[in-house]
């Protein structure tokens, strides 16, 4: 669960925050800048980050203890991962913070959109857990296995299962573009389901295998990694800061991915023990 934690420093300015504030002021509302960038009545640059589950919005908080005058973040809280890049690319955001680079190119992809990946944050620990087997060689014959639905999360989890042995991947597609799809040999009949990122947590009790960032195992009371049947952690998978072409040299944006790589940010991801990226 997302936890709930009070701003160190008044740089930070939730959503609601900013609204009980904004009918305060009856009617005095943001003035845009030059850039579109909303202003406050202080001359402060208000710049819109979106997160998702812990440790994003922990560390979007860091963020914003740490970054330069003038500006400020609005951490905006979202619940799935597709929302905050359609906000994204609509000029809703300034930035987000809730993914890897892949899934935004498959983002890209999908809907001829122009995101870019600014810095890399913090490295993930996927595994694929089971609250059945103790090891991948114990999933039994036609063992029900649960992958994500979205391509560069799926090719992760088809990538442990071939790494044990359990499956053949066609060698012609491209590692990292599998799919269900490409599984050319499956000896033990194992049986693939496919759902949305958010839903992996709820097929955890009852699968033999089942593909978990950090964050959710979190959520289930399980260690990332030490509690996994098997792991993987590519660099090119770190958590980034994500804005638009369009903008990724404006000044605000640097002093976004300033303020993502700095000691704050580095401080809360020791807390919650991930590797930082920088």
């Amino acid at each position: 669960m997302i936890r709930s934690t009070p701003s160190k420093h008044p740089r930070l300015i939730t959503a609601a925050a900013l609204a009980t504030a904004m009918l305060a002021l009856a009617g005095c509302a943001a003035t845009p800048g030059a850039d579109g960038t909303a202003d406050d009545t202080s001359g402060t640059h208000v710049l819109k980050v979106a997160a998702t589950t812990t440790p994003m919005p922990e560390v979007v908080r860091a963020a914003a203890e740490a970054i330069e005058e003038p500006y400020s973040i609005e951490l905006v809280e979202v619940a799935d991962y597709v929302q905050p890049n359609t906000m994204l690319a609509a000029g809703e955001l300034d930035a987000n913070f809730v993914q890897h680079p892949p899934f935004m190119e498959d983002f890209n992809a999908a809907n001829n959109a122009s995101l870019v990946a600014i810095e890399p944050v913090y490295l993930t620990v996927v595994g694929t857990y089971s609250s059945k087997h103790e090891s991948m060689e114990d999933i039994p014959e036609g063992g029900h296995i649960v992958v994500p639905q979205d391509l560069s999360n799926q090719s992760r989890a088809l990538q442990m299962y071939a790494g044990a042995g359990l499956i053949k991947l066609d060698p012609k597609v491209d590692k990292w573009e599998v799919t269900v799809k490409d599984v050319v040999e499956n000896p033990q009949n194992l049986q693939f389901t496919e759902v949305d990122l958010m839903q992996l947590n709820a097929a955890y009790p009852e699968a033999d295998g089942v593909f978990l960032h950090g964050t959710f195992a979190r959520q289930l009371g399980l260690v990332p990694g030490e509690d996994a049947i098997a792991v993987e952690q590519d660099p090119q998978f770190a958590v980034s800061l994500v804005s638009r072409a369009d903008n990724q040299n404006s000044p605000e944006v640097k002093a976004l991915a300033r303020a993502f790589h700095s000691d704050e940010v580095r401080a809360v991801l020791e807390e919650f023990d991930v590797p930082a990226a920088f």
